[in-house]
């Protein structure tokens, strides 16, 4: 028998990050338990900032009966002599039961005591109770306070609880708040519990009282009140997932609201009025013909029928914060760009200070520069040297700004704005405002790749170089991004580095004999599957091990694009067998050497006149290299290659290894599964 269940537990306001940290997990934790207690079945999982909701459309009423089987001892070793053992007595009481009522069954082919026991389900009503402290107390929201004498914490103090199973209120209590049919719908709406008939009149008594429990349904409401907003106004709001989610945590009944700011504030960069209203007040950016203007929207959770006063209290809370934002940016605008200071920001124990590091990234940034120009990547030597020791002596600046000191997320992009108003030229700037982007993030030109790939790889050395390794899933400087950073920037704008000899390169820089290199190389070859999501991994790991540790990013990226490529060609899978075929033949017997074209059959010759015809035109392109598979097939069908005659037999791995090696200038087809 099956009847609706419904589970309220209405808490104090709920912050909205943490609850969304752990959104993820808190469905699965009530499966679990579910699953645990013979109840599974769907549920829905409902949230607003004053109540967690689980809503089972049809929820067993008891668990199914079941048989618990116990597995003792052999017979044998169970009963000498015709009487039981300790064993089978301990085995007996384990069960529960006299040692005549065991019977015998049989496990791993032996026959052994066995009872079987009729468990008989309980009623769910019954379990709730448990099932609901379990899930609650397993939920992990960080932080946690207690209340009044409770001794157990919880992220906010619990007020009431609702738990009921058909229309019958199921006893049950949580935090000292016992279960009752009732709750509270929105605060203006009507401030004490609203009793609560059935189920159905739930969701009834919500929708009256204002609260609408379906989060879906809030966010819909707030894009479709944007969309009005926008037309009504000739405005563009910009929607923010992540502040959306938020908003959509801590309403019931969501109004967006249209306010303004002085228009003199708009002489702030774009990036510090949206994040000053974001992240103080929650606010939403609004563009017109393209540009942030003066408007912003608030998305209240009041009940109003006329909204001014909410507006007009929202626009005050603001300006004082635009005010702080203005006065930061005139005296960081007069004081200037500079470093100074920053030697006596520690940046890591065993690194340093923050000036320390900029010295280490600039002999870096120069090395990257250097390689660069030896590949033709620049021609103007004089300015691409004066723009990136400019641009790397001023990166870190805007750390000793006051604005950066309020909004650390604004570094880099306070040094570029700062940059441009002081007169530094455009190319500059935008290497200050992209060093700290990460895969994904616009990087404009190769002097912006190598100002972000220094400080990059000044980190992810340095931090090995210390000991600081991740391990898990701890990876507190974001080194696994940085090595997915740093490829990814240097394949997009064609910046040659070989990290097995650049690292050893730079390796002076960081004063230590710890022996780091193979472990740090070792992890960046990790990271390889990150950099080509859509490629085999065995493809990447074949590419990599053949000449590990082969590092050379540009030449890595290349190998591994062309052995992609042909295997996602129709007729893949045959040809990457034979190659593998071939590959395994010389593994069992290596030969090295040119073989002796006197010894060939007419077989072997056919065979050597392809390849040589093939390699004459072609060179050691990999896509015509598998031209060979039509010659190599017929080979393998007319030759025994291990011969028993031991020169013909090394003449033919002579033949076989020729070919192979130049399908190994590209990868271990061995490791290639597809």
């Amino acid at each position: 028998m099956v009847e609706p269940l419904l589970i309220e537990i209405g808490v104090e306001e709920l912050p909205a990050v943490p609850l969304l940290k752990e959104l993820p997990e808190i469905e699965k934790k009530w499966a679990t338990i579910l699953e645990k207690n013979g109840l599974l079945c769907e549920f829905e999982f409902y949230y607003t900032p004053r109540r967690l909701v689980v809503w089972h459309r049809e929820f067993k009423t008891s668990q199914e009966d079941s048989v618990e089987e116990f597995f003792g001892a052999p017979v044998e070793m169970a009963i000498k002599e015709g009487l039981p053992t300790p064993a089978a007595l301990g085995f007996a009481k384990k069960c529960g039961v006299p040692f005549e009522e065991l019977s015998r069954g049989t496990k791993g082919g032996k026959e052994v005591l066995y009872y079987a026991k009729n468990l008989q389900g309980k009623p769910s009503a019954q379990l709730l109770h448990g099932m609901i402290e379990q899930w609650i107390k397993s939920l992990n929201f960080g932080k946690s306070m207690r209340w009044g004498s409770n001794t157990e914490s919880f992220i906010r103090p619990i007020r009431w609880l609702n738990v009921m199973l058909g229309e019958k209120c199921v006893e049950a209590t949580l935090f000292g708040v016992a279960s009752h049919s009732s709750t509270y719908v929105h605060r203006i709406s009507h401030f004490y519990a609203k009793p609560i008939e059935s189920i159905h009149h739930y969701f009834e008594v919500l929708k009256q009282g204002s609260v609408s429990l379906f989060p879906q349904e809030r966010r819909d409401m707030i894009l479709k009140a944007f969309a009005t907003l926008e037309e009504n106004h000739g405005i563009t709001i910009e929607v923010d997932e992540d502040l959306l989610a938020e908003v959509v945590a801590i309403t019931e009944h969501p109004t967006p609201l249209l306010g303004n700011f002085d228009d003199h504030f708009l002489e702030l960069p774009p990036e510090v009025i949206i994040t000053s209203m974001k992240e103080h007040q929650r606010y939403f950016p609004v563009f017109k013909e393209g540009k942030l203007t003066n408007a912003f929207v608030v998305v209240s959770n009041a009940l109003s029928e006329n909204f001014s006063h909410v507006i007009e209290g929202n626009e005050r809370v603001l300006r004082p914060r635009l005010s702080d934002a203005l006065f930061f940016y005139r005296n960081d605008l007069k004081k200037g760009l500079s470093t100074a200071g920053l030697e006596k920001v520690v940046f890591m124990n065993g690194l340093g200070t923050v000036a320390e590091k900029i010295q280490r990234e600039k002999i870096v940034a120069q090395k990257l520069l250097a390689q660069s120009k030896a590949y033709g990547l620049f021609t103007d030597d004089e300015t691409i040297k004066g723009d990136l020791e400019r641009a790397m002596g001023l990166a870190k600046a805007d750390l000793m700004s006051e604005m950066v000191y309020e909004f650390t997320e604004l570094q880099g992009i306070m040094g570029y704005y700062y940059a441009l108003a002081l007169g530094e030229n455009d190319r500059v700037a935008q290497a200050i405002k992209e060093q700290y982007h990460f895969t994904g993030e616009p990087i404009s030109s190769p002097l912006s790749a190598i100002v972000n790939m220094a400080m990059k790889l000044d980190t992810l050395i340095g931090m090995f170089s210390i000991g600081e390794i991740p391990t898990g899933s701890r990876d507190p400087f974001a080194l696994r991004r940085a090595v997915n950073g740093i490829m990814s920037i240097a394949l997009k704008h064609a910046i040659p580095l070989n990290f097995s000899t650049f690292i050893p390169s730079v390796k002076g820089l960081y004063g230590t004999d710890r022996d780091y290199l193979s472990t740090l190389e070792t992890f960046i070859t990790e990271r390889l599957a990150g950099v080509y999501p859509e490629v085999n991994p065995s493809i990447i790991q074949a590419v990599v091990n053949r000449e590990s540790p082969f590092l050379d990013v540009l030449a890595l990226d290349s190998k591994i694009q062309k052995v992609d490529e042909m295997a996602k060609s129709d007729d893949a899978k045959a040809s990457f067998s034979l190659i593998k075929r071939l590959a395994n033949i010389l593994k069992e017997e290596y030969v090295d050497g040119d073989p002796d074209a006197e010894r060939f059959n007419d077989h072997e010759r056919a065979l050597y006149a392809k390849f040589s015809l093939i390699i004459e035109q072609f060179g050691d392109n990999l896509e015509t290299l598998f031209d060979i598979k039509t010659a190599l097939d017929a080979f393998f069908v007319n030759v025994m290659v291990n011969d028993e005659n031991v020169d013909i037999r090394a003449n033919r791995k002579k033949l076989l290894n020729t070919i192979y090696q130049k399908f190994a200038l590209y990868a271990d087809f061995k490791q290639i599964t597809l």
